[in-house]
């Protein structure tokens, strides 16, 4: 795994994935389902630690820097703000290996973003957050594509405060996006699940502060992101006022009028889909991928 500064002409790495949250219990379905079953995982602990200052620069700044220890080795990562939405994000990462389990902050100060931010950052970064999971790694071909599904159980842990982890990621490593659609679709007919638009590093930090800012929502797919962010903040709070919130911008989003034809009916069945304790149904996770997909369509990823 090379040093970031090994390679300096080369463009930043793209990391294209899907993020799905779990209802509870749909683990267990998911390996089981024929597109899973039949391969046996990589299974991994992994542990990592999110770093930034005191203020929240990275954070403000949309990066989150992490060690993860792995296998033995530990890695540490830089990622930037992700494109997209409904669960669906590009974004740039770099990975590289270190040793002594201790920030390189040389390797950082090589990158762009990080040169980017105004002050003495690196000097100040510390701890901020924790999260522990297992992660069951498969690799699946699907349209002429190649992706990875990481099935990850654990908990977030920010001070005193902690959330459970249960999430399906998909990676696109080669082929069309497409790819990652049309998996999910396949999935989330056996599971609960829904897509997420909350990294595990942004809802670490809005657990350590205890605060979950939502964003204003106009358009159809901003009442949709609503919904996510929403439903996110409910489970990971435990505040049955970002549940209401998640309800009131699902019935706004049925009745939006830049949903017409083939969205409106998906858009109109999410309300009665989500159980009483914020969780999805089988039937509400196939009719969000299919919002979130027509979404990304009209907001591509960059």
């Amino acid at each position: 795994m090379p040093h970031p500064a090994s390679q300096p002409d080369a463009p930043a790495p793209r990391e294209i994935e899907l993020k799905l949250a779990l209802a509870p219990g749909a683990a267990e379905r998911l390996v089981r389902h024929p597109l899973l079953a039949d391969s046996a995982p990589d299974v991994s602990a992994l542990a990592n630690t999110y770093f930034d200052t005191p203020a929240g620069t990275l954070a403000a700044a949309r990066m989150a820097l992490r060690l993860r220890r792995v296998d033995g080795i530990t890695l540490q990562t830089l990622k930037t703000a992700g494109h997209g939405g409904g669960g669906l994000s590009t974004r740039n990462e770099w990975e590289w290996e270190v040793v002594d389990s201790a920030l390189d902050l040389a390797g950082l100060a090589e990158l762009a973003p990080i040169q980017a931010l105004e002050g003495d950052v690196l000097s100040q970064l510390v701890a901020q957050l924790r999260t522990d999971f297992t992660r069951r790694r498969y690799e699946v071909r699907c349209r002429q594509s190649v992706v990875e599904v990481a099935l990850d159980e654990g908990e977030i842990i920010a001070g005193e405060a902690r959330a459970p982890i249960r999430e399906l990621e998909l990676e696109l490593k080669a082929g069309s996006p497409d790819a990652l659609w049309e998996l999910a679709d396949a999935l989330a007919g056996t599971a609960a699940l829904r897509p997420s638009d909350s990294s595990k590093a942004a809802r670490g930090e809005a657990l350590g502060r205890g605060d979950w800012p939502l964003p204003e929502a106009h358009t159809a797919a901003e009442c949709f992101h609503l919904v996510l962010l929403a439903l996110d903040a409910f489970h990971d709070s435990g505040r049955a006022t970002f549940l209401h919130t998640a309800r009131s911008a699902l019935a706004e989003l049925a009745d939006h009028e830049q949903l017409a034809g083939e969205t409106s009916g998906p858009a109109q069945r999410l309300p009665g889909e989500l159980g009483q304790d914020g969780e999805p149904t089988v039937a509400f996770g196939r009719a969000a991928l299919a919002l979130a997909r027509h979404f990304a369509r009209s907001a591509p990823l960059r």
